[in-house]
């Protein structure tokens, strides 16, 4: 999918980019794989904000991607190539061979007319869902099961792709787009290819309104607030922090401090971090 820019008539517009939507075969979504969004704003069951900064944007309808791809042996044509206001890659109407219509992510080079199939008698082909054991190390994968059954977790995003570096025992090695390295269980399936939709990371926002638009509300700096509204505020203009480190609004250190749980049941199937490191076992 390619990069639009436009004329620069006003100033928002002059560095504004935006998909030219070439990928795109089918306009309308599917009536039967709609259901409701409701926009919480950030807010949780209490009315408390809970994630900061969210609120407003346009209505969306949320569409019923299968990552699971459970319905094995019957093959499946492309009826389209649809956008999705819920996610960065684009979405593919499949209707499989007795009728039933599904959603699955679009992956690079899927077009209309194609076909694609789920399980383990499935070809290593792109769009082609199958587990672990059954696809060749060295394959480019997507939407990849953590635990068997639970439907893909891994690799979902625009552009994105893991690799399957090996084979051993119980466990397949992936190297994931962010350079960890980690094993997953190798009765889980992934799908073949790269995820669609790959340009969505050069899009140039523009302007504040676009970002509104998304659901999206302004962050404001620590450091023009007032002291009792976050630790960086206080003094007298363009003052310093005034702390050994940058501080969340709770107090808590904002940059390099780990937040992951060091007894997470998963760590153990962690070989390398994203920053290079090897894990002690």
């Amino acid at each position: 999918m390619g990069i639009k820019t436009y004329n620069p008539y006003t100033p928002s517009r002059r560095n504004m980019t935006g998909s030219d939507f070439s990928e795109i075969t089918k306009t309308t979504p599917e009536k039967s794989l709609l259901s409701t969004r409701k926009n919480n704003a950030g807010r949780n069951s209490r009315g408390k904000i809970t994630v900061r900064h969210r609120g407003g944007g346009a209505k969306r309808k949320y569409r019923m991607v299968d990552f699971k791809r459970k319905k094995d042996g019957i093959p499946a044509t492309v009826l389209g190539i649809e956008y999705d206001p819920n996610r960065s890659a684009n979405i593919a109407l499949i209707c499989y061979a007795d009728g039933e219509k599904a959603y699955i992510l679009a992956p690079e080079g899927l077009t209309d007319g194609m076909t694609v199939m789920n399980g383990p008698d499935a070809e290593v082909r792109v769009g082609n869902c199958l587990p672990l054991a059954n696809i060749p190390v060295g394959t480019q994968i997507h939407n990849i099961e953590m635990y068997v059954g639970a439907g893909g977790q891994l690799v979902r995003a625009a552009g994105n792709s893991a690799q399957l570096m090996a084979k051993e025992g119980k466990n397949a090695t992936l190297r994931l787009p962010s350079g960890e390295m980690r094993m997953v269980p190798i009765n889980c399936r992934a799908t073949i290819g790269v995820v669609g939709n790959g340009d969505h990371s050069l899009i140039n926002i523009g302007k504040a309104g676009r970002k509104r638009h998304m659901g999206y509300r302004p962050t404001v700096r620590g450091s023009v607030m007032n002291p009792n509204d976050h630790p960086h505020g206080g003094g007298e203009g363009k003052a310093p922090i005034g702390r050994p480190a940058p501080c969340t609004p709770w107090g808590k250190p904002a940059l390099g401090l780990r937040t992951r749980n060091r007894h997470k049941a998963s760590n153990r199937m962690i070989i390398r971090r994203r920053d290079g490191k090897l894990v002690k076992k």
